[in-house]
Formats: structure tokens, sequence, C-alpha cells
């Protein structure tokens, strides 16, 4: 008698458009085999069910979906994941997991682009890896690499550092810290921020840094809107400020 096979953990990465006025057709940022492969899957772990459906309607209008909608086995991520993160270790993802040792296959999605990059889904992969459940990550876009390879700053050796602090006296102090970090060694440092803190910290970063700092701003990536600026702070100086401050953007600072 043999074993029951065990199902795989796919990384559905997901359009960059979330919360954005605009979202053109998933077949423009996403691979026809990364939809194909996400069509196949019934059992889901996400951030939001009710985002997770929304994506999973846009994906069947490309390709039929294995499942109707509402039977898809969503399971949301606990929220305090959402609010300190789930890559430190305290939170165990592997109950989340039962369907994939039953033998059916899992999908990890996040709102936007690869889960567990800049968004939680770790402890799942790391759960995944703990149980003996092949990882497969799908192909889609990530923001933070799209923007540091356009920003024209080092993609030899960058850093991805979260959110910097919300109180001005802690965040001045970081992004200094940043600086002297990312000059002295050439290593890019990448950050990002809510949206409807955009300005703020624009105006934060180019108060703080010194003048030769390079600073890159990248907004509505892979949409018509997209905006990817990088220019020494003492340009950015002279520059009008965010075009549109509710887009989601990404920061790099270097030489």
């Amino acid at each position: 008698m043999t074993s029951q096979a065990t199902g795989k953990l796919y990384l559905v990465p997901a359009p960059l458009d979330f919360g954005c006025d605009e979202q053109p057709d998933v077949q423009e940022t996403l691979p026809l085999g990364t939809l194909q492969a996400a069509a196949r899957i019934t059992h889901w772990i996400c951030e939001n069910a009710k985002s997770a459906r929304a994506y999973l309607k846009r994906i069947d209008a490309v390709t039929p979906l294995a499942a109707p909608l509402q039977a898809q086995q969503i399971q949301e991520l606990p929220r305090e994941v959402h609010k300190k993160g789930d890559h430190g270790g305290q939170f165990d993802a592997r109950p989340l997991l039962a369907a994939a040792l039953n033998g059916n296959d899992i999908g990890l999605l996040s709102e936007a682009g690869m889960p567990a990059i800049a968004d939680p889904g770790s402890s799942v992969a790391k759960a995944a890896h703990d149980l003996g459940i092949t990882v497969v990550p799908l192909v889609g876009p990530v923001s933070l690499l799209l923007t540091l390879a356009a920003s024209g700053l080092n993609g030899q050796n960058f850093a991805f550092v979260g959110y910097l602090p919300q109180d001005a006296d802690a965040r001045i102090r970081r992004i200094r810290e940043l600086e002297t970090l990312a000059l002295k060694t050439g290593q890019t440092q990448l950050f990002i921020e809510t949206p409807y803190r955009n300005a703020a910290l624009l105006q934060a970063l180019t108060q703080t840094l010194q003048h030769n700092t390079r600073l890159a701003v990248a907004s509505g990536l892979t949409l018509s809107s997209s905006r990817i600026r990088s220019h020494t702070v003492k340009t950015w100086r002279a520059m009008p400020g965010l075009e549109d401050e509710r887009m989601p953007a990404v920061f790099a600072i270097g030489r």
C-alpha cells in the first residue's frame, strides 16, 4: 500500500495594483504559466480572503479555475502576523498546511507582489520545508527588485530594511544610520512606507540626507502611471513632491 502523495506549496505572486485605481489585465505583468498554475490550486493561505477571491476572479477570466470561487478553500494568516511579521519564529504555520499533507497543493498569496517578500508568508514557507512539503515559487513582479534594477544604484550589494520608524526623531536617526552604511560600504538600502506617509518620508529624506547621496523613488510600478526617479538629494530638493501620494512606493538610497 502506497502512502498518499504530499501536495506542494506554491508561492503565487499577485499584481502590484492592489489598492490602485488602475487594474490592468493580469497577463500584462504575470506570465500565462503562473496564471495556469494558480488556476489549478483550490486551497489557499492569504492575507485577506476578500482580496484573494478578487484576484482569483481575475485569473478565472484568463484561464478557468479548477473549482468555483465559492468552493475554494481559503485560510487567512492571523492578524498579529500582519502587524508584527512572521519571520521571527513565534508563529507556528504548520496547521495551515494540513491540506498539503493530505495531498492537496496549496497557494500562498499576498495582496501585491511575491508573498514573503516585504509581506507575510515566510513562516509558511519555513513550515513547509520542515514538514517535507516542496515549495515552488512562481514567476511574477517584485517591486523591490524592479526598483533596484531601474535605480542605477548598486545591485550587487543591497538590503531591504522594511519600514522606517514613525517617530520623527527616531526616523531621522535611522535615515542617518542607513546613509552611513550605504556610503561606507556601497550597499544600497531599500525601504517602504504606507502610501499616505510617502510624502512625509520623502521630505524627511531630502532634509536629512547629504546632498550628494543618491535617492531613488519608484511608484505605481507595472502601471501606466509608473514613475521611477533617481537623483542626488541636491537635485531632489529642487524638484516637486510625489505626483500621487497615495501610490505604493519603494525608496532606495546609495551612492
